[in-house]
């Protein structure tokens, strides 16, 4: 009992890197953060990363970029099991959390040469975006059986990411969501949103899965059908498809609705989302969870929309009137025309969309989190 109600020092193994703030980076960035405010030691053992402001961070190895369910990612190249061991053998962790999945060639070191009375969790990140990103995780879990074995718990960050997690690792894994800092996204109390036409935000990276695409398609066919609408849609982000979008957007003939502003700082994301009235995250597949959601309702942006996959059911399932198949422009710009128009609608749905974002303050969160370390710490401890 000793051990567990003494700081710790926690390192988070991501096989990646610092450089880009995805859903992972945040999860452990965010999850860190907290617990450092506990006192507790933090460190972050990464591929490669450019960043300097982060302390205790290790790069041990150096990383090449891939094509792996729907975007673009890096993966560490292979590291010496002599370096890994150096490392660990200079710096104890009470807790080694494990980003999952992880590589054979870099994280599955940390796991199997972690010292015996460290505990080691793991969190599982995501869904397939088709049949190859299910496949190739199966495979990845058939080669880390054996050191999948040493976790002493796995955690998913929503039921649909833990039903994927069973069927392709073959762990058993408690839920435990995903975690915002909300008061970093609240707008000032006097904040008053002062647009003079209904501003739609997409904000993301422009790469198939997240479907922007279908967006346009529903706004093209929003302003044909009701062409006195008044809006304009702002497309944050960049990725591969953004020339196309561009070109889609003039062929629809609704260029003139659009501003693309390409890649934005987190200060300017905060901005845009306080500013929008209406929040659009048009994805339909590969998402496990949806901080982005999250952000944007602790941003108090007029309402937020989801696509209807299985990660933005997790936030948004309660309010079915959130969701929407995109692919189906009929249905989309007729919800994103009630949403246009009638702004006693979108006050109901924000009103119901403050209640439901609680629960993932990383205040709330992050104490779950520190009680799975310490219980696993008690536990390993008795044996």
């Amino acid at each position: 009992m000793k051990k567990a109600e003494n700081k710790l020092t926690i390192g988070f193994v991501l096989d990646t890197t610092l450089d880009v703030e995805d859903g992972v980076q945040q999860y452990i960035l965010v999850l860190g953060d907290w617990l450092k405010k506990q006192g507790h030691e933090v460190h972050y053992i990464v591929g490669e990363t450019n960043r300097k402001d982060i302390q205790n961070l290790h790069s041990l190895s150096k990383n090449i970029k891939v094509n792996f369910n729907g975007n673009k990612v890096v993966m560490p190249l292979p590291v010496s099991t002599k370096k890994i061991k150096n490392f660990l053998s200079k710096q104890y962790f009470d807790v080694l959390h494990v980003q999952v999945p992880y590589s054979p060639f870099y994280g599955a070191k940390f796991v199997k040469h972690a010292k015996k009375d460290t505990v080691v969790i793991g969190t599982f990140h995501i869904l397939p975006f088709g049949m190859v990103a299910y496949v190739g995780t199966w495979l990845l879990g058939l080669v880390l059986r054996n050191n999948l074995k040493r976790f002493n718990q796995q955690i998913s960050v929503s039921t649909a990411n833990q039903e994927f997690s069973a069927k392709t690792f073959k762990t058993k894994s408690i839920v435990l969501p995903n975690m915002v800092k909300m008061d970093e996204f609240k707008p000032p109390s006097d904040f008053v949103r002062k647009n003079k036409k209904i501003e739609i935000l997409y904000l993301g990276r422009l790469t198939k899965r997240k479907g922007c695409t279908y967006l346009l398609n529903a706004v093209s066919r929003m302003v044909k059908t009701y062409p006195d609408v008044q809006f304009n849609l702002k497309i944050a982000g960049k990725g591969e498809q953004l020339d196309k979008l561009k070109k889609q957007s003039k062929i629809l003939g609704i260029d003139e609705y659009i501003q693309f502003l390409g890649f934005v700082s987190n200060e300017e994301k905060v901005r845009l989302m306080r500013n929008a009235d209406i929040s659009v995250f048009p994805s339909y597949s590969g998402e496990c969870f949806g901080i982005v959601l999250i952000e944007a309702i602790s941003a108090k942006s007029g309402v937020v929309i989801g696509g209807q996959n299985f990660g933005y059911h997790t936030v948004l399932g309660e309010i079915p009137e959130s969701l929407v198949d995109v692919k189906d422009s009929y249905i989309f710009s007729e919800k994103l025309y009630k949403f246009v128009s009638d702004e006693k609608f979108r006050k109901s749905i924000n009103k119901k969309q403050q209640k439901i974002v609680l629960q993932y303050d990383y205040e709330l969160v992050g104490k779950k989190v520190l009680d799975v370390y310490k219980n696993c710490i008690i536990t390993k401890n008795k044996t």
